[in-house]
């Protein structure tokens, strides 16, 4: 086997500057994908003409998305749902049990779930499950466009989904509205700068209680096992009042989405629980545990809590009840 001769750094960075595509472009693949893209534009175009003709019915999104081929990705592409968080929404209608949107989704036409999903949790839908239910199970495919038609006005939704989702359920939408095609656009283009947002970050509304009622708080390591075990150390969300003598130390896992990372997750926090009632045995050690995700990853969750003193939501009882919490042991 010939050794690769040894080139000068020199000439490897200009061979890189010289020879840059700037952007991976393969022609094959653009010209199939532009042909993907055209399918989706021109059914999205004969739906907009039916809906001028006719007015909008609900039979019109409901054979789009059994009868053609990309129908339901035009409905997403229309509204501004990401396929990801469709697969949110009918997570979310499985697993709450409330009797509006049961009877908007047609959730009793569903298939019977064969998980037990009281107990050990849901494992997700994946698209093409979604997909052939659509075209097999006229009833499901009926409650999902009723979502898209009055999804908004059920309170169990308009609970659960932020009001950046919610918006994007609008009859509007589906009528081909300038202004709610506007609307879209804007929240297809923002979508990246509103998950990116601090306020979005659950830690956020802890972070404010504790100001609120003044009390002293850091995060980073933990003082007696850096140097000790810095394998196994990790940065702590909250550490209160300082990392010399803690009384608290809180963790957050706001999960929106299921991955086998969950169960690596409750392990890691097993192990840190295990460290701190070793070295600071007079600390509590706190969990905010949320989100759609842990909810259908029941096994995972109850490993997960198991690693905590106390667990919290960020429910508004449960952050009332943090305070509660946090007076009590500052009184002392």
């Amino acid at each position: 086997m010939a050794n690769i001769s040894k080139t000068t750094i020199k000439t490897k960075f200009k061979r890189v500057i010289d020879k840059n595509t700037f952007y991976l472009y393969d022609r094959d693949f653009e010209e199939k994908y532009e042909g993907y893209i055209s399918s989706i534009k021109e059914t999205l175009l004969v739906l907009r003409n039916k809906v001028a003709t006719e007015g909008l019915k609900r039979d019109f999104l409901i054979d789009l998305i059994r009868n053609k081929e990309n129908g339901l990705r035009a409905l997403l592409a229309l509204t501004g749902i990401s396929n990801e968080y469709l697969k949110r929404l009918i997570t979310l209608v499985r697993v709450i049990d409330d009797k509006e949107l049961n009877k908007l989704a047609l959730k009793d036409k569903w298939p019977t779930e064969t998980e037990d999903i009281s107990e050990r949790g849901v494992s997700e839908w994946s698209d093409a499950k979604i997909t052939g239910l659509i075209q097999e199970n006229e009833n499901f495919a009926k409650g999902i466009v009723n979502i898209f038609f009055e999804g908004s006005t059920v309170p169990a939704l308009a609970d659960a989904i932020p009001l950046f989702e919610l918006k994007k359920l609008s009859v509007a939408k589906l009528e081909f509205k300038i202004e709610s095609l506007v609307d879209t656009l804007i929240r297809y283009k923002e979508k990246g700068s509103y998950s990116g947002k601090s306020e979005r970050n659950p830690e956020v509304l802890v972070k404010k209680i504790l100001e609120e009622l003044k009390i002293p708080f850091v995060s980073g390591d933990l003082q007696r096992l850096v140097g000790v075990l810095d394998e196994e150390k990790r940065t702590m969300d909250f550490i209160i009042p300082n990392q010399e003598n803690p009384l608290l130390i809180i963790e957050s896992s706001y999960v929106v989405t299921t991955s086998s990372g969950q169960g690596d997750k409750a392990k890691t926090e097993i192990n840190i629980a295990r460290l701190i009632k070793k070295y600071y045995p007079k600390a509590q050690f706190i969990g905010f545990v949320d989100g759609i995700g842990w909810y259908v990853r029941k096994n995972d969750l109850k490993r997960m809590i198991g690693a905590y003193d106390e667990v919290f939501t960020f429910h508004k009882e449960e952050l009332n009840r943090f305070k509660r919490l946090l007076v009590n042991v500052f009184k002392k």
